[in-house]
């Protein structure tokens, strides 16, 4: 199973591995790989060093630092080589970076295989919001980014982090989040323990977020299915999942995160059917209605 991978973009100064030390130190109970591009940054307690070698070092809640030196492909081979594997990568962009040039690195075929792009956050710093509105680079990495978070809020009035969000809003970000509130993980990504079992058509929710899982054993028309997913995608935060469609023999990879939806090939391992994970914000999601319309996709190949 590929190992989901975050990526992290801002412009200097921004907050980017004051987000992945949140990370790191969440109580989510996951082995994290975190490639930073410098260690001196990461807040790493003396009581957790675990050990220290290879250019990584390893913590005892089972999470790993890795500095980001030279080669991004050589530093991913390396994190997968360790035993265990861990189940999430968080990598830091440099601030000076326009994250598609590491998105198109993390497309090739044999990284892919191992380690699959999921999402890519960008860290806005709100006071410096205004007087970066112009800045090419900062344009990009806005682009560029499927979910965004809101640092040094604090440090702006109420109604100047209004404005801002609007001003993101415009820019087609619809999920804005403030670092000052918890890391919510499960808009970042799907844990792939989701997809076990044969959850049959139930919700089920967690607090803030809520989350539907859908299984059909036979294959879908691919554009009803994307008309259906158009949307749904208005309210969702995430979609994940495989997608048997009609006259293709191997599943689709589906994945809705932010503006961008995708379905990639899928190396057949046997498997048939649909799987899907679609989850959103409480109150903004119904998963009864998101059910009602995948149950439509059902129904209409029983009919075919």
């Amino acid at each position: 199973m590929s190992v989901p991978v975050l990526l992290v973009t801002g412009f200097l100064g921004a907050g980017k591995t004051t987000f992945i030390n949140r990370v790191l130190e969440g109580d989510h109970g996951l082995r994290i790989a975190a490639i930073v591009n410098d260690f001196g940054s990461i807040n790493i307690d003396a009581a957790l060093l675990d050990r220290s070698a290879e250019g990584v070092i390893g913590l005892k809640n089972g999470c790993i630092c890795c500095s980001l030196q030279g080669d991004l492909m050589r530093t991913l081979k390396l994190v997968m080589a360790r035993t265990p594997k861990p189940e999430l990568i968080v990598i830091e962009a440099s601030g000076v970076a326009d994250p598609a040039g590491i998105v198109q690195s993390l497309m090739d075929p044999v990284i892919w295989a191992q380690a699959r792009l999921e999402t890519v956050i960008g860290i806005v710093d709100a006071p410096d919001a205004p007087r970066r509105k112009d800045d090419p680079l900062w344009q990009a990495q806005l682009r560029g980014s499927d979910i965004l978070f809101l640092s040094k809020t604090t440090q702006s009035t109420p109604e100047e982090v209004t404005a801002l969000r609007a001003t993101l809003s415009v820019q087609g970000k619809k999920h804005i989040f403030d670092m000052e509130a918890p890391i919510p993980l499960p808009a970042l990504f799907i844990e792939e323990g989701h997809k076990r079992g044969r959850v049959m058509a139930s919700p089920h929710s967690d607090s803030r977020f809520i989350h539907v899982e859908w299984e059909h054993d036979g294959p879908l028309d691919m554009h009803a299915f994307q008309e259906t997913m158009s949307r749904l995608a208005g309210v969702l935060l995430r979609g994940k999942g495989f997608v048997s469609f009609t006259g293709r023999a191997d599943r689709m990879l589906f994945q809705l995160v932010g503006n961008r939806a995708a379905l990639s090939p899928e190396p057949s391992n046997g498997e048939k059917g649909c799987k899907l994970v679609l989850i959103g914000e409480r109150g903004e999601f119904d998963p009864d209605a998101a059910l009602r319309a995948l149950n439509g996709l059902r129904a209409r190949d029983t009919k075919t």
